[in-house]
């Protein structure tokens, strides 16, 4: 089986965000932070992808953003890249390659893809071959407890050992912990989507 990619974004959210469906005017599911692990057949690391990304519509983050996920204005003006660059470097790392998230983060990739499009702004690299998909429900049918757990908890409910430093809501961590979720159920003879091997 050829390599393959796991990402998880974290993006610009207020109290209520969520439950609203970043309705509110001006309330943008804009990408901060894209976290993404390539993976050999074993589901061992071979590379890892981290960056963070400035917002535009909404520069200034909430301060609930920077208690849920850790990440400060500060880190982001310093270090933040602009979305289009972001986004090209990032879809560079998948060429070629089966690309998993657990849950929407593709469609909040998407979002972002075309508002910097709309800007002006070139994205690079925007084909995909196989493309993107949501592991979330074949990971919650194989392994149930897992229904109501975000990505970052994943490793806690099914018992795992901590997967790497960090914590969740931190990119990074998230495409960890769900490396191990996958590892395990592998391990104990879960069959992955075919969209793998592709």
């Amino acid at each position: 089986m050829p390599t393959f990619v796991i990402f998880d974004l974290e993006f610009t959210t207020w109290p209520g965000a969520m439950e609203q469906d970043w309705s509110a005017p001006g309330r943008l599911r804009e990408i901060v932070q894209i976290g993404a692990l390539r993976l050999d057949e074993e589901y061992s690391v071979v590379e890892e992808y981290e960056t963070l990304v400035r917002p535009v519509v909404n520069p200034s983050l909430s301060p609930f953003f920077t208690d849920l996920t850790g990440i400060d204005q500060q880190a982001v003006d310093r270090d933040g890249l602009p979305p289009a660059q972001a986004l090209s470097d990032f879809l560079a790392f998948c060429q070629g390659r089966s690309v998993l998230s657990y849950g929407n983060d593709m469609l909040v990739l998407g979002e972002n893809i075309g508002w910097a499009r709309a800007r002006g702004e070139q994205i690079k690299h925007n084909a995909l071959t196989p493309g993107f998909l949501n592991i979330r429900p074949w990971l919650n049918t194989v392994a149930p407890a897992t229904a109501a757990i975000n990505s970052g908890r994943l490793w806690q409910v099914l018992g795992l050992t901590r997967p790497a430093p960090g914590d969740e809501h931190s990119a990074l961590f998230d495409c960890h912990s769900i490396a191990a979720a996958l590892r395990h159920l592998s391990d104990e003879g879960a069959t992955l989507p075919e969209a793998l091997f592709l």
